[in-house]
């Protein structure tokens, strides 16, 4: 019987520390996202994005609500046309589910442009494990200047 309760404990072990570093992976994705934004850096920002993602974000304007979509492409442009430390946000990970190779974010934000507030709101992340690591597949935000955490 100790064997087996041996064996059953390495298993248990060995998948902990498999969810922990898929948890760890995803997060380590989105964090070179926002890492590479704030550094101006379009290869690594690149790096995080899957071939073909989308980004897209609710606008909400007097209570019209529109979802409105952006392109990877044009982000990148734009971040690459900032200086260091130009775009930064503020992330904190509330949310983390993984299943296989498909993982779920959520994560509220506070977005500061040249040092001055600009926005905030949540990001929610899709990201997808391809053989080169974990992807961003999608992204979708919320943006306003009220009720910021």
């Amino acid at each position: 019987m100790k064997p087996f309760f041996s064996l059953l404990m390495l298993i248990c072990a060995s998948n902990a520390t498999k969810a922990q570093s898929a948890r760890d992976s995803v997060m380590a994705t989105v964090n070179n996202l926002f890492e590479a934004m704030k550094k101006a850096d379009t290869i690594l920002l690149k790096e995080c994005f899957s071939p073909n993602a989308v980004m897209q974000t609710i606008q909400d304007s007097k209570g019209n609500i529109k979802v409105s979509n952006g392109s990877v492409a044009d982000f990148i442009a734009f971040v690459g046309k900032e200086t260091a430390g130009a775009a930064d946000e503020q992330i904190m990970f509330e949310t983390i589910k993984i299943d296989g190779s498909l993982a779920t974010v959520w994560t509220p934000y506070k977005f500061y442009y040249k040092g001055k507030f600009s926005h905030c709101g949540v990001n929610s992340f899709q990201l997808v494990r391809l053989n080169s690591g974990w992807k961003i597949q999608y992204i979708i935000d919320t943006r306003r200047k009220e009720g910021c955490l």
